[in-house]
């Protein structure tokens, strides 16, 4: 079969490759993969600045088809429509093990990166990793239960943000997209932050409900946030969607005294942030790594209820052989959230 392979660390060192076919372990399963989306992860892995251990498939937003169990598997069934959970392996018994936070364990290998991933025809996961797709879920919108689980766990695992609060957004790449809706359901006003290069994807932002988008490379959003926020004071809770070291720094800006600054998307490397801000302001900082299962259960339902929307935000599909045309417009932010579809 055909996989998307990171070969060696290195910038680049990605490329087709044909690999047989796995076999799954007596606990485990083998999905075929339906639909696997381009995560900004996959873009960090091809420039070499996330940690993985090639010869590697890539690859870990998936959907697909039960096809075969292992013999100590019950309960699940061939042909069941499932999405499945990262984690190929933790230890089990450390302190976040333990407690639940497995994407906090050390000894995590997570499909994609530590072991082959999703950017393939058939992949195999622990079968205690999968969850069965909302009927009223095609493959693709099911394939970014993933980034919505971590949304779910950025947000709602800790507590950021209350009903009336206002909830300021930069970034609205799929990730951000996703955080907006999320916060809208909690009865939070929300403003999402782009540039000029956004313009369409804030358009998006706005018919999925954001009560405010704007430009910051056209408007300066600090007049906006304090028009609608109490006494002027600045915005309740802020969100890190975009990775991006200068909307870090003008968040630091717009969050008020005793607020909230929640980093959810990836720089990449290292940025230049104001930490003076966090002691003046006494900001309260959560980061958010990956999702923990219940963030999973919480996003399938958000799904199923129809309280979020991922088929929006899929703007593109390209066939597994064509990945390097699907990376260039992943890259290129010239959509919203790609598509990967296996060949065979």
């Amino acid at each position: 079969m055909k996989a998307i392979m990171k070969v060696a660390r290195g910038m680049g060192n990605v490329e087709i490759r044909d690999i047989p076919e796995p076999t799954p372990q007596a606990s485990e399963v083998m999905i075929k993969i339906q639909a696997a989306g381009i995560c900004g992860t996959d873009i960090h892995i091809f420039k070499d600045e996330f940690p993985t251990k090639p010869p590697v498939v890539l690859g870990h937003e998936i959907s697909g088809e039960i096809v075969q169990v292992g013999n100590a598997v019950n309960g699940i069934e061939i042909g069941t429509r499932v999405t499945s959970e990262t984690y190929y392996q933790t230890c089990g018994v450390c302190m976040y093990c333990r407690r639940g936070e497995e994407n906090l364990c050390l000894s995590r290998l997570s499909i994609g990166s530590g072991v082959n991933g999703g950017f393939t025809q058939f992949v195999v996961v622990p079968a205690t990793n999968v969850h069965v797709l909302p009927e009223n879920q095609s493959y693709e919108s099911g394939a970014l239960t993933e980034p919505l689980a971590c949304v779910v766990h950025g947000v709602l695992s800790t507590p950021t943000v209350s009903p009336g609060d206002v909830a300021v957004i930069a970034g609205p790449g799929a990730i951000g997209l996703l955080t907006l809706q999320v916060v809208k359901a909690t009865g939070a006003t929300v403003v999402m932050l782009g540039t000029s290069a956004d313009k369409n994807r804030l358009d998006l932002a706005q018919s999925l409900g954001a009560d405010y988008v704007m430009d910051v490379l056209e408007d300066d959003p600090t007049n906006l946030i304090q028009s609608i926020t109490q006494e002027g004071l600045g915005a309740d809770v802020v969100y890190e969607c975009s990775g991006a070291g200068p909307a870090a720094q003008q968040l630091l800006t717009l969050v008020r005294r005793k607020g909230r600054y929640v980093q959810i998307g990836l720089f990449g490397g290292s940025i230049a942030w104001d930490l003076n801000q966090v002691c003046y302001k006494e900001l309260i900082v959560t980061g958010s790594n990956a999702s923990i299962p219940s963030a999973w259960d919480k996003a399938l339902k958000l799904l199923e209820t129809g309280v979020v929307k991922t088929e929006p935000l899929i703007t593109h599909t390209f066939d597994i052989t064509d990945w390097e045309a699907a990376f260039d417009v992943f890259d290129a932010k010239s959509g919203v959230k790609t598509i990967l579809k296996p060949v065979g």
